[in-house]
């Protein structure tokens, strides 16, 4: 059911997005974009080693992809690319093959399982995690640190 889709909780994270902005001088930047609906996160990211340092984003999405990106910049500062990747495929799986919610630091994006049953939704609500699972990766595989 839609109600159980945008609950309460899920407007009120959506609606508190931190993070939000561009770095001045990020280490990496990524940019992914729904070609279904349009919506687009940009990320940057600053790293230690292969920790993320500072982080900032710039998210144009349906509150599916905010309320996401609201549980990314509540908890990214620390997390290493590996975290990051996992807790991305974890995310994917729970949405498309109905895999158990992510864990850790992550584990508030269990509020996303109701996605599962919107497949056009979930590139959306996806898009966050890609980005900042990619600006990491090349931000470690460029030095970082700058």
């Amino acid at each position: 059911m839609i109600d159980d889709l945008y609950s309460a909780r899920l407007l009120k994270l959506a609606a508190n997005l931190p993070r939000v902005g561009r770095l001045t001088d990020p280490d990496a930047t990524s940019e992914k974009v729904s070609k279904l609906c349009g919506s687009r996160v940009t990320v940057d990211v600053k790293v230690e080693g292969d920790r993320v340092a500072d982080f900032a984003q710039d998210v144009k999405a349906c509150a599916l992809g905010q309320a996401s990106a609201a549980v990314l910049g509540a908890h990214v500062i620390g997390a290493s690319l590996a975290e990051l990747e996992t807790t991305r495929d974890a995310f994917r799986a729970m949405l498309k093959a109905d895999g158990p919610a992510p864990e850790g630091r992550f584990a508030e994006l269990a509020l996303l399982a109701p996605v599962k049953d919107y497949p056009a939704r979930h590139t959306s609500t996806l898009l966050a995690f890609e980005a900042a699972a990619e600006a990491v990766k090349n931000a470690i595989v460029s030095g970082g640190e700058r």
